[in-house]
């Protein structure tokens, strides 16, 4: 087995790395919002193509579990073709996905472009784009791998609110093409800028220093990682899908319900920054364990919330250790397995949360359904967080 080299003295950290962390922070906002703004467009959804909220969510559902099982080949061609061509790619594939399901005229339709293009695109630029960040870092990993995925939050952030302001403007197809124009112009404008860093790249001896992905998969902490993924994912994504229409049967105004998406961006950004930076100084093992203890304890606000203000402190706190979690991720893998395949073994490990992530909101919109309650989504969803934590516990306690 190929073990990851010693990197290089921080002061060997290349300038260009910094812009490599814009242009992935920019790409991820621009991705994730996009994903996220399904918020603002879930109750149109219900009203133009009268859907229950079971089928509204599998279109959520079904774009996620795409994005996670195909971003290990993005992943794959990232490592191969490099990561510019192949987050441009998915850049188009996205735009082309929305203007798609601006025309849709059923459920059907909807599912196939809204959720099948948009799954496509992001997977190609997802992993690819914070792959790209790791390798050009050693000791302020943490903090770049937290500034890059921090664009995950400021997307979360903006684009669920900007898309209901459109939505109120042009109706909701005239904003999905506003969102299509946007992905063009603000997407690949970013993605252009992404290159490997003179670490992933070939040495005179033929190969990149650390493990390559067979080998990565055979190793303990990569089991005990994936298994972590999906079961702290329905936590992770129950709350992107549902917290807006818990918060509408609460009496709460569509605004102010579509918002709390937006809260868990704010919180999700927090978590990134703070997180990752934090996470350099006291050890990015033991953090990603105290940040999954703390989204199952989350939960406990989320299940006795009665208005706005708890639901707001909820998506805040949701989002902080969201946040943190997300951007730990790649950062430890570049800890635990070198340059060589990063990108490919990332996007392996994420292919965890694709269950959770289509079955979650989908089954949490058929238990509303039929209890007419958000109760035991709750509770289930804190208990796969308890596990989850033992068994990120697990993954890194050597």
């Amino acid at each position: 087995m190929t073990a990851p080299t010693q990197p290089p003295a921080a002061t060997d950290e290349a300038p260009y790395g910094w812009v490599i962390v814009g242009a992935a922070f920019t790409a991820l906002a621009v991705i994730f919002g996009v994903a996220y703004a399904f918020a603002a467009f879930f109750a149109p959804f219900e009203a133009t193509f009268s859907a229950s909220r079971a089928d509204v969510s599998l279109v959520f559902g079904l774009s996620g579990l795409l994005y996670f099982v195909l971003g290990a080949f993005g992943g794959m061609l990232s490592d191969r073709f490099g990561p510019r061509v192949v987050t441009s790619a998915g850049m188009l594939c996205i735009a082309a996905a929305l203007a798609g399901g601006s025309q849709a005229t059923s459920m059907t339709q909807l599912t196939l472009f809204y959720g099948l293009g948009l799954g496509v695109g992001i997977a190609l630029v997802y992993t690819p784009s914070i792959g790209c960040v790791q390798p050009w870092f050693t000791r302020r990993r943490g903090l770049a791998a937290g500034i890059a995925s921090a664009g995950i939050g400021a997307g979360t952030f903006a684009v669920p609110l900007l898309a209901t302001a459109a939505i109120a403007w042009w109706g909701w197809r005239g904003a999905m093409l506003a969102l299509a124009a946007g992905v063009v112009v603000l997407g690949l404008a970013a993605t252009v800028l992404l290159r490997p860093a003179p670490a992933a790249t070939r040495r005179s001896g033929g190969t990149v220093p650390g493990m390559t992905l067979r080998e990565a998969l055979r190793s303990r902490s990569f089991r005990w990682l994936y298994a972590m993924c999906v079961l702290a994912a329905p936590s992770m994504f129950i709350p992107f899908a549902h917290l807006s229409a818990s918060a509408r049967d609460l009496g709460i105004g569509e605004a102010q319900a579509v918002g709390l998406v937006g809260l868990i961006g704010i919180g999700s950004l927090t978590g990134r920054f703070a997180i990752g930076s934090l996470a350099d100084r006291v050890g990015r093992p033991l953090t990603l364990v105290a940040m999954q203890a703390s989204l199952g304890v989350s939960m406990a606000l989320w299940w006795a919330a009665d208005g706005y203000v708890a639901l707001a402190v909820f998506a805040l706190w949701m989002g902080l250790s969201y946040g943190g979690i997300v951007s730990l991720m790649p950062a430890l893998c570049m800890d635990l397995y070198g340059a060589r395949a990063v990108a490919s073994i990332i996007g392996t490990l994420y292919t965890g949360a694709a269950l959770g992530n289509v079955a979650g909101p989908w089954l949490a919109g058929w238990v509303f359904d039929a209890s007419g309650s958000y109760g035991g989504v709750i509770v289930g969803c804190a208990v796969l967080s308890a596990v989850a934590t033992w068994g990120t516990w697990q993954a890194v306690r050597r």
